[in-house]
């Protein structure tokens, strides 16, 4: 018996959905059913059938705008907007190496186009009353990594901390705010990365992904999550099953923070 997500028909925008978690998000999105659109600064070779994809760099405000001008376009408003769009390339080396633009490079990337997507969409969710917003925290606001990931995790502190007041504010509307936190995923760019440090260090892939894994403290599942488990949970969220769900951050991270 399939477990049906109730996503049938659904106009579901996803940002970042070309690569990694984001890609996982819009094929699970549109297998069951939901009308997908996704950004992405380069529109994929080989798209996903029956996906809209729309070129924009939603780390300016330009292309924020862009994005939400040519659904509203399209669609007139959406019922699920989920912003996975995130990542970190600030350098190593602690807080000394981290300069005023690294800082403001994470802020544009990990909470704006969160914000500013939600201020140019929100809106029609409010006048129809209902719909759903996810923002992709990261385990790091919790658990920081000071060689490098200082800046990064102060944005996605800011993204849940903001995603927490938008549930207060909208919710008693129709309108349900949450909030996902992931430890590592195994997606292309951590696997790139896991070889370089592998190549660094001397060592094989399964190498890199302990010593990755000692950085975080251990993950007690043993392994990083693949990104279709987090893609699962996010569609559930996103969906009317979880009707009661609101104003709640939920980590799937293998069990790496130690704490409630």
């Amino acid at each position: 018996m399939n477990f049906d997500l109730h996503l049938n028909g659904l106009r579901a925008v996803v940002t970042g959905g070309t690569l990694g978690l984001g890609a996982a998000v819009v094929k699970t999105l549109a297998e069951a059913g939901a009308r997908v659109a996704t950004s992405a600064r380069t529109v994929p070779t080989q798209p996903v059938e029956g996906v809209t994809y729309v070129a924009a760099d939603l780390s300016t405000a330009e292309g924020t705008s862009h994005l939400a001008r040519s659904i509203l376009q399209d669609w007139g408003g959406v019922d699920i907007l989920i912003n996975v769009l995130g990542g970190s390339k600030t350098p190593g080396g602690g807080f000394a190496a981290i300069s005023d633009a690294h800082w403001f490079a994470e802020l544009d990337l990990n909470l704006m186009p969160a914000v500013r997507l939600d201020r140019a969409l929100l809106p029609t969710m409010l006048a129809q009353g209902s719909g759903v917003i996810i923002h992709v925290s990261s385990i790091q606001r919790v658990l920081p990594i000071p060689e490098s990931t200082t800046a990064y995790a102060a944005a996605k502190g800011a993204l849940t901390t903001y995603s927490k007041s938008l549930a207060r504010e909208v919710t008693p509307k129709g309108v349900r705010v949450l909030s996902v936190a992931p430890g590592w995923i195994e997606t292309e760019a951590s696997v790139a990365f896991v070889e370089r440090m592998a190549a660094d260090a001397g060592t094989n892939y399964e190498g890199g992904k302990r010593i990755v894994m000692d950085w975080l403290g251990g993950i007690p599942v043993g392994r990083p999550a693949k990104t279709q488990e987090v893609a699962d949970l996010i569609a559930f969220l996103a969906s009317p099953r979880s009707a009661s769900i609101t104003g709640a951050e939920y980590r799937i991270d293998g069990g790496t923070v130690p704490t409630l």
